[in-house]
């Protein structure tokens, strides 16, 4: 039987993206996330997540964030415990991304096509259809 696990999170980064490649060549970037609750006597409460972020969109996120940007993140829930040095059992709930965008709500924010890696200049100036001023068409 399958199970519908999906999350979607808004909050800050606490630290900025670290980008890692596995042995395979296989980006992985991590960054730590919090969003803060009201109770009702108006306290906050401070939750933390863990994010992991895979492939290309690592490597954007990596370049493109950075602790305190506030963000969304659209992903999965991943549950794991494991027994401490002094016999205890911990737990921990992480996400693992799928999407990872700027929040808007209280900034500006502004976004652009993607750099290519690894990519030769862009002269679509000559190519037929474009204006002299390397506008679009239309």
């Amino acid at each position: 039987m399958a199970y519908d696990n999906t999350v979607s999170v808004v909050g800050n980064l606490t630290r900025d993206p670290e980008l890692r490649f596995t042995n395979t060549g296989l980006a992985v970037a991590s960054f730590g996330m919090a969003w803060n609750q009201k109770s009702q006597n108006g306290e906050d409460k401070a939750h933390f997540f863990d994010i992991d972020v895979w492939r290309e969109l690592a490597e954007n996120v990596a370049e493109s964030f950075s602790k305190g940007d506030r963000v969304y993140v659209f992903g999965r829930l991943n549950w794991s415990t494991w027994n401490a040095t002094d016999g205890t059992q911990k737990s921990k709930v992480s996400i693992t991304a799928e999407d990872v965008g700027l929040s808007a709500k209280w900034v500006n924010v502004s976004a652009g096509p993607k750099k290519e890696r690894n990519a030769a200049p862009n002269n679509h100036a000559s190519l037929p259809g474009r204006n002299q001023k390397n506008e679009e068409p239309f």
